[in-house]
């Protein structure tokens, strides 16, 4: 069975400084045998500590097990600042880092089925349509 134990192994390659986007930014090859995938915030925390910096600074995504696992490969991030992991980051990342508010709304299907009932009317009465429909 799965033993979290076991000793994780992380390694990186193809590193390379963007000066312009004032990152740090590679690949992140987790040797993890007899183990499930471990968690991007373990990894995260594991980088900070390799690297010497802030844990909120490293963005790892993108991770894939590789068949008959034991191995994942992903990418990772290590920030300069706050201010340009900000300006940088694309919304969702911030949002699950804990840095951005997660914009709650309707469901896809819930909207459209507004959409296609506003459709019906016009003027004023396209508002009241788009409400939902009242349960008896």
């Amino acid at each position: 069975m799965a033993d979290n134990s076991a000793p994780v192994t992380i390694r990186t390659r193809k590193f390379t400084t963007n000066r312009l986007l004032s990152r740090k930014q590679f690949i992140v090859d987790v040797l993890h045998p007899s183990r499930p995938p471990i968690s991007r915030t373990d990894v995260s925390e594991k980088l900070a500590g390799i690297y010497k910096v802030d844990k909120a600074r490293v963005v790892p995504f993108g991770f894939k097990t590789h068949f008959g696992g034991g191995r994942s490969t992903g990418f990772a991030l290590i920030y300069d600042s706050e201010e340009t992991q900000r300006k940088f980051e694309p919304r969702y990342r911030l949002v699950r880092a804990g840095m951005a508010p997660k914009v709650e709304k309707a469901s896809r299907k819930l909207r459209k089925e507004r959409k296609n009932r506003a459709k019906k009317y016009r003027g004023t009465k396209k508002s009241k349509a788009a409400e939902p429909a009242k349960k008896k």
